[in-house]
């Protein structure tokens, strides 16, 4: 009969030789002086790669859209980003483009260069509508490094995206007068007021303002204010108050910082959005998106400036930051957060180090310079 294994003792012995070999100083200790200090472990499926619709659009939009490709690549984020020609002057945002972000459900995009009068709609608002992006969100803040003459803004601004002077609803009564029509509905105000105080809440936000002109407009502005009322009242955490829209402005300019999360119909979101990011540093460097209960959508976030000028596109001197960061909000959104931290420290580096910076905000740098030192920032 076969004897036994001391199987217990053996591994015992096992054990205290394996340790004596691992503290054994003929052994090199490993030099880990280049690794990140935080490891991050990432859930099953993080790898999985996502894709992602790409607009360059206009003017500088291919130079912004260009860097994000590179800065992507950089890093191997799991994304692959399928390419599509839209230009502003476009009657439609063609089929194949829509069927391509329907599929992906996320959009990049470079700015689109809407003609002033004449009969071509915005292809912005055709995507807003078709894809119900109901939310515009610019988030709107001092960065460490960027003097500005405000500190301390730190805004978040939630527009209704979909309604309002915005409708698209025009007509000439008679030769000389035209009439543009206003809609707000019950429906899409609570949605957007739901909205930002959702956001309040899972971003730790403290307090949302509603901006309106219920003063003059008292039908219009008066439902959506009623609106944000009612929702108001289901969220009793979050401090909530009223502002007219020309006094909102007002105190933008002389008193930011009173600010947290805003709300507000179409076309005041657009007015205190561009006014906030001047405040907060400039267009070039403020991050937005257009999101939905399907689709996403993100871009610059201010719309002043984002197709640029000639001088800006000869020189190759576009600002990517405010794309750059844009891109971190569509990691987030693709739950790819240890990628959006990363690129977000690397740019903020960029930007603190004051080394290289575009002309509008105080340098002479290119866009390939900017890039280039984001590659080189980032963990």
């Amino acid at each position: 009969m076969a004897r036994p294994v001391a199987t217990l003792p053996a591994l015992r012995r096992l054990a205290e030789s394996t340790a004596q070999w691992r503290l054994s100083p003929a052994i090199p200790e490993l030099n880990v002086s280049h690794t990140r200090s935080v490891t991050y472990k990432p859930r099953p499926g993080d790898g999985a790669l996502h894709g992602v619709t790409l607009i360059p659009g206009d003017g500088i939009g291919p130079l912004v859209t260009d860097a994000v490709e590179q800065v992507m690549a950089s890093m191997h984020a799991p994304v692959f980003f399928e390419k599509f020609e839209v230009h502003g002057d476009m009657k439609r945002v063609p089929e194949e483009v829509m069927e391509s972000i329907k599929k992906n459900k996320v959009c990049l995009k470079g700015g689109l260069r809407t003609p002033v009068g004449g009969g071509v709609s915005s292809l912005n608002m055709q995507l807003r509508k078709e894809l119900d992006l109901y939310a515009s969100l610019v988030n709107c803040f001092n960065l460490p490094g960027l003097p500005t003459r405000h500190e301390g803004v730190n805004i978040v601004v939630i527009r209704e995206n979909t309604e309002g002077e915005y409708s698209g609803l025009e007509h000439e009564v008679i030769p000389g007068v035209v009439q543009s029509l206003k809609v707000i509905t019950k429906f899409c105000s609570e949605r957007i007021a739901k909205h930002a105080f959702e956001y309040a809440c899972l971003n730790n936000r403290k307090k949302v303002t509603a901006v309106h002109k219920a003063n003059i407009m008292k039908l219009a502005d008066g439902l959506f204010l009623e609106s944000c009322r009612e929702v108001a009242t289901k969220y009793p955490s979050i401090k909530y108050n009223e502002m007219i829209v020309d006094n909102c402005c007002m105190q933008l300019v002389s008193k930011p910082e009173q600010f947290d999360v805003m709300v507000t119909p179409n076309l005041y979101g657009n007015l205190v959005t561009n006014t906030a990011a001047g405040i907060a540093g400039g267009t070039g460097v403020m991050p937005g998106g257009n999101v939905g209960a399907d689709h996403a959508v993100f871009e610059q976030g201010a719309s002043a400036g984002n197709v640029g000028n000639e001088k800006i596109l000869e020189q190759k001197k576009a600002n990517p930051v405010a794309l750059l960061l844009s891109s971190a909000m569509m990691l987030r959104h693709l739950q790819l957060t240890s990628f959006a931290d990363r690129l977000e420290a690397a740019v903020k580096r960029v930007i603190l180090e004051g080394k290289v910076r575009t002309k509008d905000l105080g340098g002479h740098s290119t866009t390939q310079e900017v890039v280039d030192a984001v590659i080189t920032n980032l963990d």
